[in-house]
């Protein structure tokens, strides 16, 4: 299947809830006939799962690469990369979903049961964001240090963010 099934594919599952999508092609300059295909889309925080699942379906095993973080100001940004066909020269595919949630509630489901190598992604965003994920099967840090306060994301921007430690130690003092 090429980058406009799995995309159609998706599209007729999430219907609505697959809010913006695209296919970007990169040929390569030695090969332009071998496009390399990347699929971005954005579904709701609440489709996230179904989207994964889906993908699964029509591509059994999809390897995940890496699931990243942004702080939007008024939400936070996850972006779960997939290809399919890994491996396959000239014929992987890249999937990236976008999942936009609010930071009033920062919360997306586990997709371990799916994905098995999805755990270390996730507790990073956890642990640097403060997304909870729902159902992780180790919710335990990752890579802050023990003594890292509670509640002190280092991704984040806003209060939740390192930036009043930093005040804080400049000062001289805690708050």
């Amino acid at each position: 299947m090429k980058a406009e099934g799995i995309l159609n594919a998706l599209r007729k599952k999430l219907g609505n809830r697959m809010k913006d999508a695209k296919i970007e092609k990169r040929a390569d300059k030695a090969r332009t006939s071998n496009a390399m295909s990347r699929i971005w889309l954005t579904v709701e925080a609440g489709a996230l799962k179904e989207a994964v699942r889906h993908l699964c379906k029509i591509y059994p095993n999809p390897h995940i690469s890496v699931i990243s973080g942004h702080d939007l100001g008024k939400s936070l940004e996850l972006i779960y990369h997939f290809s399919v066909n890994y491996g396959r020269r000239f014929g992987e595919i890249s999937v990236s979903m976008r999942v936009d949630v609010p930071k009033k509630k920062p919360v997306v489901p586990t997709i371990t049961d799916l994905i098995p190598g999805a755990l270390i992604s996730e507790r990073e965003m956890q642990e640097m964001l403060g997304v909870k994920v729902d159902g992780i099967p180790d919710p335990r840090r990752l890579f802050l240090h023990p003594g890292f306060p509670r509640g002190v994301y280092p991704w984040r921007r806003d209060e939740k963010g390192p930036g009043r430690l930093v005040r804080d130690l400049n000062r001289g003092g805690k708050s």
